[in-house]
Parts: structure tokens; sequence; C-alpha cells
């Protein structure tokens, strides 16, 4: 099934929300949620490039009293520049809001607040150290994902979290150049990596790391590895052959009808079953010459 077809109709479950949000980045998305929420670390959610929606729909599901989901996207919006207009046209052609706030609304009573725009306008949008933890999944080149990790510093709180996707995919070596430049040059501090996804903080990584540590440990579909690089711990996960965490499943899905056969009509529901042929008449079907065959044919019509 093709992106398109996937999107005429509501999802039922997370499942069906197309998109690129394994169930090991759904496990550690929650994980960090719900333990910001434990710590009662407040602040709002963002996410920089929602796609079909997956992510946000998990994101909003952790929203706490009082806090706010905003999402940008460019939709069906044109590029700031050529290169980001090439790309939106190659990879996200089939996006649009309606799309989007579908398959949101599938899950959630209300919208985040959607801003369809360039991701370089959520500085004007968001205040500064509102937000407790921002998904940054917009563009693939260097000079916007720059400016993304840039906003992001300004939009957390200290202890805030923040996740930048496609920081290792071949055919994304922007995102790995501003993520790892980030780590180097601009006091990003990784927490953990993921197959696609970087998680840092530009608080303290060490309490996190530790708690982390401890849960992967006792997963056996968790393959875990700690290695060192420029001063930074890196733990590493991967999935081995992970199931996506509970979810709800969506609020105002129905079902299709199973399909019916069609009733018989009256006329034909009334009308006898026709006797099965005589042995005699099957072997005179057979014999008979067809002129001779065609005529009793006949012949019996006309008495009927």
């Amino acid at each position: 099934m093709t992106n398109a077809q996937a999107t005429d109709k509501h999802p039922g479950e997370l499942t069906d929300v197309p998109g690129w949000f394994p169930p090991l980045d759904q496990m550690l998305f929650t994980w960090f949620l719900e333990r910001q929420q434990k710590q009662g670390i407040k602040g709002d959610l963002l996410e920089l490039g929602v796609y079909m929606g997956k992510s946000a729909i998990l994101l909003g599901h952790h929203l706490q009293d009082g806090e706010k989901f905003t999402v940008c996207d460019l939709f069906e919006g044109d590029a700031p520049d050529g290169a980001n207009q090439a790309e939106s046209a190659k990879s996200y052609a089939s996006l649009t809001q309606q799309i989007f706030e579908r398959n949101y609304l599938s899950f959630h009573d209300d919208l985040p607040t959607v801003i369809a725009a360039p991701s370089s306008v959520v500085s004007e949008k968001v205040a500064p150290a509102s937000c407790r933890f921002v998904h940054v999944d917009a563009s693939h080149l260097y000079e916007h994902v720059h400016g993304d990790i840039g906003a992001a510093h300004d939009i957390l709180v200290p202890e805030g979290i923040v996740v930048l996707d496609d920081f290792r995919s071949e055919h994304t070596p922007g995102v790995s150049v501003a993520a790892w430049e980030a780590v180097l040059n601009r006091g990003l501090r990784p927490i953990c990596l993921s197959t696609q996804k970087l998680y840092g903080t530009w608080g303290d990584p060490e309490p996190l790391q530790e708690e982390l540590l401890e849960m992967l440990r006792q997963r056996s579909d968790v393959g875990l590895s700690v290695q060192s690089a420029a001063g930074h711990r890196l733990v590493r996960a991967r999935s081995r052959g992970m199931k996506p965490p509970p979810f709800p499943a969506s609020r105002h899905y129905v079902a299709p009808a199973p399909a019916q056969a069609p009733a018989a009509t009256e006329s034909r529901a009334a009308r006898p079953a026709r006797p099965a042929p005589s042995r005699a008449r099957r072997l005179a079907k057979d014999l008979l010459p067809p002129l001779v065959t065609r005529a009793v044919r006949r012949a019996r019509a006309k008495r009927s």
C-alpha cells in the first residue's frame, strides 16, 4: 500500500499511520516523556516536521495539564529556498495539512497549535525556555538543521531534551554534520543514540543515562553498547525484534461493516429449482447430432 492509499481512511491504530517512527524510538519517546512527568518537569512540546503525524500523535498523548503542543511544517507551502523546495517536492509531495490533521484527530479531541511555515519561523512563534521536549525532523539540509538546533537550544528549558532525526542516515549527511557539530562546538550533550535518532540535552545527561541504562539492561529486545568519543559517553541502543509499546486506539475510527453478498431478487428467489437432467437426456445430448439437439431444445422451450 502506498502512503497516498494509506491516507484514504482514518487510522485505527498508531501503526496504521504512515511514517518512519520505529518501535525503539516510540519506546524511548515514551520513557523520556514519562520520566519528565515523574520528575515534575513542566514545559511545552514542540515538533519540527510532522509528515503524516505518527510521532506527533504519540507526543500529544503525553501533554500535561497547562502544557501546549506546537507543530511546524511546510505542508503545501513554499519553501524558503530552491534546495528546500526540491527536497519537499521529492520526499513530501503527498503531505498536506488536511491529512496530518485528520490523522491527529483520529486519536485526539483537539489539534496542536499548527504553524504552516518553514521551521526558521519557530523562534518567533514559540517562547524561549518554554519547552521540555523538542523533536527536530524537518529539513535534512545542513543550513536548516543548524538553525533548527539553535532554535531548540533557545526554546528548551535547561533540563529539556532535543531529539534529532536521521542523524546518521546515508542520504542525510547534512543532518549528521549539523548534529555532531552541535555536540563538538555548541554544547549539546548526547544522552543516547538509536538507529535513527540522537537524543541530547544542554543539561546534565548523566542522571538520565544511568536511569536509561538500568531500564534498557532489563530488556531482552534491545541491543546495548556504551562507547566514548571526544569526552562524551555514547549510549547506543538497537532493536532486537522490539514490538511497539502499548498505545490507545483511535477514538474516532469506525471499522467498516463486513461486506455482504447481495440479496437474491424476489423473482429469482421464488423461482423453483430446475431439476437435474435425467441420464437418458444427458446421453441423448452427447449422441444426437447438433441439429437434432437444437431442434429438441426449441420444441421443449415452446411447450414451457
